[in-house]
């Protein structure tokens, strides 16, 4: 199988999870976590919801999903490797490549789109072409899952942007909200990613108090140019829905 419409990333594509740790296994349980501290509030309410994750590596999103009762999840991604990984658990995933499997989906399908690779992976008109045609997969109402480098973290901004050959771009929450309603989604929301949810590690919450006292000496400094940011998580999320 050939992937029919070629993106700028080759070296790590976007339609492949580069987000997991060297110990797939581990994963499993770290990824849980992270999904659910952030992302569970916008899961559909029926538990038959139909819901693609995009990017699904070995099969994380899949795996908290088929958790929490979701009967029709599934799960893609362009590297073999990592589906088998999901097949050994047991989850609904397969191999396939994004803007040429939702090409072939009829439209106005899908209650929840989770793409779980930042798209910073695709180029600023690929991004535009493929926020496009998940508008037109999800049914009337369905939800957007998307999470993206944000460049306002005057940290890992730049460093973000410069460590990755296949990184093409940051955003803030302006542009981010900037570039999903233009191509068709609204009740937006966006909002920093939490990275600090392992609530058993004492040390979790010394990190999270030191990113929190960073992100308000950011956002002072912010204001003494004008700027009106509020989020300086490493990475931001959005949810928005079919218009």
């Amino acid at each position: 199988m050939e992937r029919r419409r070629q993106l700028a990333a080759t070296i790590e594509p976007f339609d492949s999870f580069w987000e997991g740790p060297d110990d797939v296994e581990k994963g499993y349980r770290s990824f849980y976590l992270f999904y659910q501290d952030n992302y569970q509030r916008f899961f559909p309410a029926k538990k038959d919801a139909q819901i693609l994750c995009i990017s699904c590596g070995p099969g994380y999103g899949v795996a908290l999903l088929k958790d929490k009762g979701y009967t029709n999840a599934l799960g893609i991604d362009s590297f073999d490797d990592k589906i088998a990984w999901a097949h050994k658990h047991q989850l609904n995933c397969r191999k396939a490549y994004a803007f040429d499997y939702l090409e072939d989906v009829a439209d106005e399908f899908y209650d929840l789109i989770w793409i779980e690779q930042e798209i910073n992976h695709l180029t600023r008109q690929e991004i535009l072409d493929f926020l496009d045609l998940c508008r037109r997969k999800l049914k009337r109402g369905g939800r957007l899952l998307t999470f993206v480098l944000n460049g306002a973290n005057p940290i890992t901004g730049a460093e973000a942007l410069a460590q990755n050959f296949d990184h093409f771009n940051t955003f803030t929450e302006y542009t981010l909200r900037q570039v999903l309603g233009h191509t068709g989604f609204k009740d937006l929301e966006v909002f920093d990613l939490n990275l600090y949810v392992f609530y058993k590690n004492p040390f979790n919450y010394v990190a999270m108090a030191a990113a929190g006292l960073l992100s308000l000496t950011f956002r002072a400094c912010f204001m003494l140019y004008g700027k009106k940011n509020k989020l300086f998580g490493k990475k931001i999320a959005a949810t928005g829905v079919r218009s």
